[in-house]
């Protein structure tokens, strides 16, 4: 079985940059937990989760070398910025793709988090040739895999995950996602999230260096760490997405569980227990914030109306945000819609009987939630 090591991971990256320097050693903690519950489930072994470590250690080390020799970006402020959340599967990557259509507004895009450096341009954000070698290989992916669309709607130069960006502290919930990792479950749901957010800061600052904007940015699980983005981003703007949570917990259950089979067995009855533990913590800590802060320092945004009139939806929003819903705003979201219909590459589908769950196991957990939000039942 392979075992991964920390300091050969790190010697690895370091020999394929020719850089040295990491910015700070705070991702260490969080790498060697994640590794220790790799190695003992054996979820070390896979290819693809190799690749994913040495990227996010490949990317600090360059993200680190291009701060240092352009210091000053790290003295350009990001402004306003929005951020999208709420519990896993409930539109987030929906509403973070019609945001994108604005052109008024900016979104880390997939190619672009992945190869940060040189930074893209406005002009070149979708015509880079790193962004034009991505469309190419995701072709033949969706080519050789259609039944992938259903499950994620993502491209090279659609928006993606803040997750993909914090990976490289260490701390983000898509390390545990890849297996069995109940320890750096446990550490990661109750450890300090500053250096995260204050890394995510960076690597904001480094991608706008030619290509400015107010950021647009989406990762279901802020909502765990509400507290320690305001303290990183004291004027961000709040969006949280609200679904059926027995639609939600289903689909997260299914999504979950393809990272899962591509290390190895599912563990179904696990998956279930684990993604039914993290729903409801998303959506209490959301609550307690708001407890907290007062409602109106979070905007909602409904699936349902996202679905039903996603303009008007929009329009919505924009008049919450005390932003502009231009007409080269609606005009880039009703294009994306129209080239993006639901189930174009077929139905995403999921039952809670599959996990070991029920309505009666999972209703209960979100009855502070469905007793406080009025959301549209989907059936289940």
């Amino acid at each position: 079985m392979t075992t991964l090591n920390a300091d050969e991971l790190i010697a690895k990256a370091q020999a394929a940059t020719g850089l040295e320097k990491f910015d700070s050693d705070s991702f260490r903690e969080g790498l060697d937990i994640l590794l220790g519950d790799y190695n003992a489930s054996g979820a070390a072994a896979g290819e693809r989760v190799q690749r994913s470590l040495m990227l996010a250690l490949v990317n600090r080390l360059k993200s680190t070398d291009y701060l240092n020799k352009n210091p000053e970006l790290l003295q350009r402020p990001i402004e306003k910025p929005v951020f999208v959340f709420g519990v896993p599967r409930t539109g987030t990557t929906l509403l973070s793709n019609l945001l994108a259509k604005d052109p008024a507004r900016r979104s880390p895009l997939t190619w672009e988090i992945d190869e940060p450096v040189p930074p893209a341009t406005s002009d070149t954000l979708l015509s880079d040739p790193r962004a034009l070698a991505r469309l190419e290989m995701e072709k033949k992916m969706l080519a050789a895999m259609p039944e992938m669309g259903k499950y994620y709607r993502s491209s090279a130069i659609y928006p993606n995950e803040d997750v993909y960006i914090m990976a490289h502290d260490f701390k983000t919930l898509m390390w545990e996602s890849t297996g069995k990792c109940p320890n750096y479950r446990d550490w990661l749901l109750s450890t300090d999230m500053t250096s995260a957010y204050e890394y995510h800061k960076r690597y904001l600052q480094l991608l706008q260096h030619h290509a400015p904007g107010v950021w647009n940015l989406k990762m279901p699980s802020h909502s765990l760490w509400l507290e320690t983005l305001m303290k990183v981003y004291p004027d961000a703007r709040l969006v949280w997405t609200h679904r059926d949570p027995l639609t939600a917990v289903g689909s997260f259950c299914g999504i979950i569980s393809l990272g899962h089979r591509s290390v190895g067995e599912v563990d179904s009855d696990y998956i279930g227990k684990n993604c039914l533990y993290q729903a409801q913590l998303h959506a209490d800590r959301i609550m307690d914030f708001r407890d907290k802060h007062g409602e109106d320092r979070v905007i909602d945004v409904h699936y349902t109306d996202l679905m039903t009139n996603p303009i008007e939806a929009m329009r919505k929003l924009y008049t919450a945000l005390g932003d502009e819903f231009t007409p080269e705003a609606e005009a880039g979201m009703q294009s994306w819609l129209d080239d993006n219909p639901q189930d174009k590459f077929g139905r995403h589908e999921y039952k809670l009987a599959q996990y070991g769950l029920s309505v009666e196991t999972v209703k209960p957990a979100f009855e502070r939630y469905l007793s406080r939000y009025e959301v549209a039942s989907e059936g289940l």
